[in-house]
């Protein structure tokens, strides 16, 4: 009596299917990505240039040791949700006048509205925060510090953009971002007010 044969199943259409699976997954799969802290670096120094001479009073010192523990100014012990306040009140004091243009002085800062302490920042475009950190210190710290600072800057802008213009300063760049029809005039608005709060933090690492 003949052996009856199985009958053969064509694998050709299951190898397709798995593939446009594959395709699929690949495709729809998201996958975690490390952040970092955007920030531009700034570009390479002439070799004939002088370093700018500081006011040590336009420098507002931060410091992280190993401990996560803040020190500002190398006497107070602070927490992270104080660091935004503090550097307001260091941009924003306005104790003088702006940076020195081929020896002819700035102005005062007319829109600042901190206590204009003489011991303290003479202008924003003259404040600068010097973050220092030790290679021990958690970068979860690190990065709070930052985001602190980063919103101490964006807390100024907002005021003074809604001062002047009616809006804040994240609402301008929303609306830049959306392909605004007065592009250009926003652009100059934004130009107008990063101009006059500067983010000039200063970051090095505890040798």
């Amino acid at each position: 009596m003949a052996r009856r044969q199985a009958p053969e199943i064509n694998a050709g259409s299951m190898a397709d299917i798995a593939f446009l699976l594959l395709i699929f997954f690949l495709v729809t799969t998201t996958m975690d990505v490390d952040m970092g802290i955007s920030r531009r670096l700034p570009e390479k120094t002439p070799p004939n240039q002088k370093p700018p001479v500081l006011k040590m009073k336009n420098v507002l010192e931060i410091a992280v040791n190993k401990n996560n523990q803040i020190l500002v100014e190398g006497k107070d012990y602070v927490k992270v949700d104080q660091i935004k306040q503090i550097a307001i009140d260091f941009i924003d004091n306005g104790g003088g006048v702006g940076k020195t243009v081929d020896g002819v002085p700035g102005k005062p800062c007319d829109w600042c509205q901190g206590k204009k302490d003489p011991a303290s920042s003479d202008h924003p475009d003259k404040a600068i925060i010097a973050l220092e950190s030790d290679r021990s210190t958690d970068y979860g710290v690190y990065v709070s510090i930052q985001n602190e600072l980063v919103a101490a800057y964006a807390e100024l802008r907002d005021r003074l953009a809604k001062k002047e213009y009616g809006k804040t300063y994240k609402e301008l760049l929303k609306m830049q971002e959306s392909g605004d029809t007065k592009s250009e005039s926003l652009a100059a608005k934004i130009k107008n007010i990063k101009k006059k709060y500067p983010e000039i933090i200063s970051e090095k690492e505890k040798q």
